[in-house]
């Protein structure tokens, strides 16, 4: 075996060329004179393109092919110093990547060695180095080694391996010259493809504030608003999932809105008020974990499928809202620096925009409140007393007339006045009535959204109830119901155009996979929904669904022929 230190590395204000300029005239071999045009070609090559992944691939490409060596990688170092964040390899096809499994951390092993002593090393044999931890199982044969270190601005950026030097030869000084003369321009290379991603990055979060802040004050209501800022943050973070957390009353975090690349049932999970993380969100704090899945201070299954997780309060002008996180899989990178401080901003931006956005809806709630108020009192102070006085006009005209068919139908047609001013005082007593007086009975609360989305409408939809509503049904479920009861019927106002409504909550439900359950649906007369037509409600409503286990579809509606739609909504207690 046998270790050599190469020559100093050239700092970055060194350039390739000028290092070989300055070697060739201190007189270099044959072959290494004659590799000289092949090391330019791979600068030239190096420092082509901004795309920074790509940009390794290149780097490990080239310097296998200037070496004549069957492997090479690149070791990115993490924040930490002590470990590696990425691993980039040329030489490894994807069958054997495969059989190899999880790749090497950088923590131990010769790997690691580099790592905490960043200088040249050239092995004959790296399997008989005293630092070497052996190969897992399936990796292919190495013996010769050689490694580099990659520095940016002064500042390690990993390490550039090659082994096993084609022809069984080991590798030698005019190999080590060349790679050094490589990595010095890769350094310069990756830094300028790292700023290159940090000003992009930094465009798409900002870009995506701004997408936050427009659909967050476009109108709408708060589920949906969370909801915005939840698939934000995962499609921004390159996350699996983007999760939105409030403060409960007892002091804990519940979930009210998830994005996903696939279906969960994070909906509605309590973090308890005990957990550290809950402590250190709602004090305003980010907490970045490793690795969620291994984590002692996570108390519930939230994160448990997951690998590095940013947690970040979501917080504005000294109110902390609720938090935000954005979890990668398990094999999932660990957030930079960078993207962390993005993030932030993102959060506190977000943030913001959620109170501005509730700050606009109470308005128009008080606008509303008005408007019923001032309805209520035309509906008690004029329809009602004019009703009335037609009533006792048409009690007056029954005792004069002795036409008993005509008693008989002034007789019920005072009954149908009765009925009505009844119905009128119900519609007053649920126009006044505030949302913190609203009985918690779920089909009160079903009852109390229809009474409310009569006035738009002009006409009150029917309603149905099967089973226990009120005892089967729990306060997720229902909480859910609601506010899928008031999209639906937000479309039917907005764009059914319909006369006739109906609206029934079915309690004794058997889903599919035997669960019971609870059934919405909503169907009109409407003209139906067009072909190319816009579905974010209906998308909206099987995301609401599908997140408790559930599903959603619409069909044909209480038309003639069939006409209108019929929207279907139905998950387990």
């Amino acid at each position: 075996m046998s270790a050599a230190r190469g020559s100093p590395v050239p700092g970055d204000d060194d350039t390739g060329v000028a290092s070989l300029a300055a070697r060739a005239r201190a007189g270099l071999s044959g072959d290494s004179a004659a590799r000289v045009p092949r090391l330019l070609e791979a600068v030239r090559s190096v420092g082509s393109g901004l795309e920074l992944h790509s940009k390794l691939d290149r780097i490990c490409e080239t310097a296998a092919e200037l070496t004549d060596a069957r492997y090479a990688a690149i070791g990115v170092v993490d924040e930490s110093g002590e470990g590696l964040a990425d691993f980039v390899q040329y030489g490894v096809d994807e069958e054997t990547a495969r059989r190899i499994g999880r790749r090497p951390d950088g923590r131990q092993g010769l790997l690691g060695a580099l790592i905490r002593d960043p200088d040249p090393v050239r092995l004959a044999n790296l399997t008989e180095d005293p630092r070497s931890c052996g190969f897992p199982a399936g990796h292919p044969p190495m013996r010769s080694f050689l490694g580099v270190p990659i520095r940016v601005r002064g500042e390690i950026f990993g390490n550039l391996y090659l082994a096993e030097k084609r022809g069984g030869a080991g590798f030698d000084d005019d190999d080590l010259d060349m790679l050094q003369v490589l990595a010095t321009e890769a350094g310069i290379a990756i830094g300028n493809a790292r700023l290159y991603e940090e000003a992009k990055l930094r465009e798409r979060w900002i870009d995506g504030s701004v997408a936050v802040t427009t659909a967050l004050l476009a109108g709408g209501d708060a589920e949906d608003a969370l909801q915005t800022v939840a698939e934000q943050a995962r499609r921004l973070s390159g996350s699996a999932a983007g999760i939105v957390l409030l403060p409960t009353e007892e002091g804990g975090l519940e979930v009210v809105a998830v994005a996903s690349d696939r279906p969960t049932k994070l909906l509605g999970v309590v973090v308890p008020p005990e957990s550290e993380l809950v402590a250190a969100l709602l004090d305003g704090n980010p907490v970045f974990l490793a690795d969620a899945s291994a984590d002692p201070r996570m108390r519930t299954d939230l994160t448990h499928a997951y690998g590095p997780v940013m947690m970040l309060p979501l917080e504005s002008d000294g109110r902390v809202l609720g938090a935000l996180l954005t979890p990668r899989s398990r094999d999932g990178r660990q957030f930079t620096g960078t993207e962390r401080t993005v993030a932030a901003q993102f959060a506190s931006q977000a943030a913001l925009a959620l109170m501005m956005a509730e700050t606009q809806r109470d308005r128009e709630r008080l606008a509303v409140y008005e408007d019923r108020d001032r309805i209520a009192r035309d509906l008690h102070d004029l329809v009602i007393q004019r009703l009335f006085a037609t009533g006792m006009m048409l009690e007056g005209a029954q005792r004069r007339s002795n036409v008993p068919e005509v008693r008989r139908g002034v007789g019920k047609a005072v009954d149908e006045l009765d009925v009505t001013i009844q119905e009128i005082r119900t519609a007053i007593f649920a126009l006044r009535q505030g949302p913190a007086e609203t009985p918690s009975g779920l089909r009160t609360r079903v009852l109390r959204e229809i009474n409310m989305a009569a006035v738009p409408l002009g006409f009150h939809p029917g309603h149905r109830f099967t089973g226990s509503v009120d005892t089967a049904v729990g306060e997720l479920t229902g909480k859910n119901l609601i506010a899928a009861l008031r999209e639906a019927l937000s479309n039917a106002f907005r764009h059914a155009g319909a006369s006739r409504i109906e609206v029934s909550v079915d309690a004794d439900v058997l889903l599919p996979d035997g669960r019971p359950g609870v059934r919405l649906a909503v169907a009109d007369d409407g003209v139906g929904i067009p072909d190319g037509g816009r579905r974010s409600g209906l998308k909206n409503l099987k995301r609401r669904a599908e997140s408790l286990g559930g599903a959603s579809w619409h069909g044909p509606g209480i038309g003639a022929d069939g006409g209108g739609t019929t929207v279907v909504w139905q998950v387990p207690y």
